[in-house]
């Protein structure tokens, strides 16, 4: 089976760590072992200062993948036209090999809810957001993925798995999968669903990238904060989906009682350790 991957000559990138705002000054100048960076496009659409030199620093030594928040892609708006002309001009920028951003919408009224919030597993929303991914990415001209949100709620109506759903978009928009492990991890247990089963029916062949993190446990929920390191059970879980997807890139995502710069790059190197031995076999 050619996968998604391979169809548009993108090749495993390896462990790679987000740029955040505590790592500007240190990140591009680390010694340490880094395959790729990911970025937050909305922190980076109006360039200049700080930020843009620490950008442009990154992209001289690194692979750099922007990670949207703001794209609304499931909305009932219509999407932002500046803000795919803006993106597109980011995406050429850093010359990305691919983007992405969340299977989810984020928008009500022109009101950005600052939240990725979940769609309904219906086939009314696929044939929803399928046209608008498919315009996305003939307005950046680069591969696309979503990414499988958390969720704390079910919307109403649904009639398709969250599964099914996934791959009803991913596939007859013609996007990739960014498959986020953590997120699955989550929801399978709030929910009550097999994590590993649910991976299994996924269209794994469109998976180009993963995302790991943390997370925090509370008696009645588990809330994806992006908080902590990768547990245990969340890195059996990755291993369990290279196994099936052969390497991937993987990103180590900590966004909440950042570390040092160490600390995340620890975690990349575990993440880089699993690829490897996934490659060897």
């Amino acid at each position: 089976m050619v996968t998604y991957a391979r169809r548009h000559g993108l090749k495993p990138l390896g462990a790679g760590i987000g740029l955040r705002r505590s790592f500007y000054e240190e990140l591009p100048r680390t010694g340490r072992a880094l395959d790729w960076v990911e970025i937050i496009p909305e922190n980076f659409l109006t360039l200049g200062g700080r930020p843009q030199r620490t950008l442009d620093a990154c992209a001289e030594r690194w692979p750099v993948l922007p990670h949207g928040v703001g794209l609304d892609i499931g909305g009932p708006d219509a999407l932002d036209a500046d803000y795919v002309t803006r993106l597109a001009a980011l995406v050429e920028r850093v010359d990305a090999p691919f983007f992405s951003d969340h299977l989810c919408y984020s928008r009500l009224d022109g009101v950005y809810l600052h939240d990725l919030l979940p769609l309904p597993f219906t086939e009314a929303a696929v044939e929803h957001v399928v046209p608008r991914v498919r315009e996305v990415m003939a307005r950046v001209g680069r591969p696309f993925l979503l990414e499988n949100p958390s969720y704390y709620a079910r919307m109403p109506g649904g009639t398709l798995s969250e599964a099914d759903f996934l791959r009803h978009v991913v596939e007859e928009a013609d996007c990739g999968l960014l498959l986020d492990v953590n997120n699955v991890y989550v929801n399978a247990l709030n929910h009550g669903y097999d994590a590993r089963a649910f991976v299994d029916a996924l269209p794994l062949e469109r998976v180009v990238q993963v995302h790991l993190a943390g997370h925090t446990r509370y008696p009645d929920v588990i809330i994806d904060t992006h908080g902590d390191r990768v547990c245990g059970d969340v890195w059996s879980l990755y291993r369990h989906v290279l196994r099936r997807t052969g390497p991937v890139a993987t990103l180590i995502e900590w966004d909440q009682d950042i570390p040092s710069l160490d600390a995340v790059l620890d975690e990349a190197d575990v993440a880089r350790a699993a690829l490897r031995e996934v490659a060897g076999r």
